[in-house]
């Protein structure tokens, strides 16, 4: 990367970082329609600037603790974790990551996505799927990453978690009673934050 390239991502995270503090100004809260919370990991990897991206990860969490985080920004987290030590949280944040789209792995791995006859409210369906497009376990720069997640994700305790969470969601898919449709949810939640 030339210093041009370096100096423009840092230009972009100031520049989502001022406009993020001019948003709480002004509303008191964040008032991020746009999604431009969800831009600086992706930013920070590029840099290779890990310590910075946890640094704005801690900072995410304290500000929007109830936001699900989109797949990509949760996998762009997970990576940022595991570059900087944090091996527990990031086989935590790998597994969410999991539970927000079921098919970002075998895409980063380059391996057939198989649909899962499963409900997708929670995951994007595969026509279409374009998570993960910038990352690929054949980056250089991810060998040791790649490595560590499927080394992770092939474990029993992972696939056990994992087949749980879509054993849930095949049952949303066929389920109409509201009140077991709740529960199903709520399992799923309770999973998700105990994975």
């Amino acid at each position: 990367m030339t210093p041009k390239q370096i100096e423009r991502l840092k230009k972009k995270i100031a520049g989502i970082r001022r406009t993020l503090a001019a948003e709480r100004r002004k509303y008191g809260w964040y008032d991020d329609g746009r999604g431009l919370r969800y831009l600086p990991t992706k930013y920070f990897i590029q840099l290779g600037d890990y310590s910075g991206g946890l640094t704005y990860t801690k900072w995410f969490s304290k500000n929007f603790p109830d936001d699900i985080g989109f797949p990509d920004f949760l996998f762009e987290w997970t990576i940022i974790l595991f570059k900087t030590g944090k091996i527990k949280e990031a086989e935590k944040k790998a597994f969410r990551t999991f539970c927000r789209n079921s098919y970002l792995f075998d895409r980063f791995f380059g391996r057939p996505i198989a649909p899962i006859d499963k409900w997708e409210g929670s995951n994007l369906e595969v026509p279409g799927f374009t998570e993960c497009l910038d990352y690929s376990s054949n980056q250089s720069e991810l060998a040791d990453f790649s490595k560590w997640l499927d080394t992770l994700i092939s474990t029993e305790n992972f696939k056990d978690l994992c087949n749980k969470y879509i054993d849930i969601y095949k049952k949303l898919k066929t389920e109409r009673d509201s009140e077991i449709r709740h529960y199903l949810v709520k399992q799923a939640s309770q999973l998700e934050q105990s994975g």
